[in-house]
């Protein structure tokens, strides 16, 4: 019994340590049909629904193409936060791309996704 103890202790103690966790209104944004040149960014808004602060370490993405800003200050418990992504428009074609949140949360690796289509159509129309 003396030996369980300590060890169940361990594992309480480690299980409440990382009480932050992420709830995203979205974890995929398709940007659909774009124009060549047009705003490329998005947001992902998010809640810590956790009851210790959440800090976002790092933020990287699949390409140099989606760059994305994570918020500086860590997201106390209730509080919403945001994860900007800016893709550059200028290359015409389909896209998807990932952006991998690491952070303190729960789930240390958080995957976040974007897609679409950027036509030179749209803006051809525009110019006439």
């Amino acid at each position: 019994m003396k030996t369980i103890l300590p060890f169940l202790v361990i594992c309480f103690i480690t299980v409440t340590v990382s009480a932050q966790e992420f709830k995203f209104v979205t974890e995929s944004i398709d940007y659909g049909k774009i124009s060549q040149g047009s705003e490329g960014r998005r947001v992902f808004e998010f809640t810590n629904v956790g009851n210790a602060p959440l800090i976002i370490k790092d933020i990287k993405s699949t390409c140099g193409c989606a760059i994305p800003k994570k918020p500086e200050k860590p997201i106390m418990p209730g509080e919403k936060g945001q994860i900007e992504v800016s893709y550059d428009t200028m290359r015409m074609g389909g896209f998807s791309k990932a952006v991998t949140i690491l952070s303190n949360a729960k789930k240390s690796r958080k995957m976040l996704k974007i897609k679409g289509f950027v036509s030179k159509d749209k803006l051809n129309k525009e110019k006439v």
